[in-house]
């Protein structure tokens, strides 16, 4: 099991930019994806990005691809997601999640997560 902590939420204006960090312990990540996901008021939970540790290899949701960065601190072992140009529409609650490299479900399958961290709330005010 790894245990997830995800920090960096805010409030911030339209345009703006917040960096998430996701901090990991109990387990090395060498076989783990880490993946983001988040959860607007009364919608479901989303994908937004994950990273497969080991490679480094990321994918992201299309709305996001060219704002969002996922990025992995080894010395911390975190992750981060960078958000660039923020929108009104990407607030939510922001969920750091786990999952085995040896899963063979889509990345966007929530499902396939084993291990979530508490969630961090992002505002994005117009």
């Amino acid at each position: 099991q790894v245990h997830l902590v995800e920090s960096g939420g805010g409030l911030v204006q339209a345009g703006g930019s917040l960096k998430l960090s996701c901090s990991s312990s109990g387990h090395a990540l060498d076989n783990w994806t880490l993946g983001w996901f988040r959860q607007a008021p009364g919608k479901e939970r989303t994908f937004v990005a994950a990273m497969t540790w080991s490679t480094g290899g990321t994918v992201y949701t299309p709305p996001v691809k060219d704002r969002f960065t996922i990025s992995r601190d080894n010395a911390g072992n975190r992750v981060l997601l960078q958000m660039n140009n923020l929108k009104p529409e990407d607030t939510a609650v922001y969920y750091c999640a786990a999952r085995s490299t040896s899963s063979s479900s889509a990345y966007s399958d929530a499902g396939s997560y084993l291990d979530w961290g508490q969630g961090t709330q992002v505002t994005v005010s117009s």
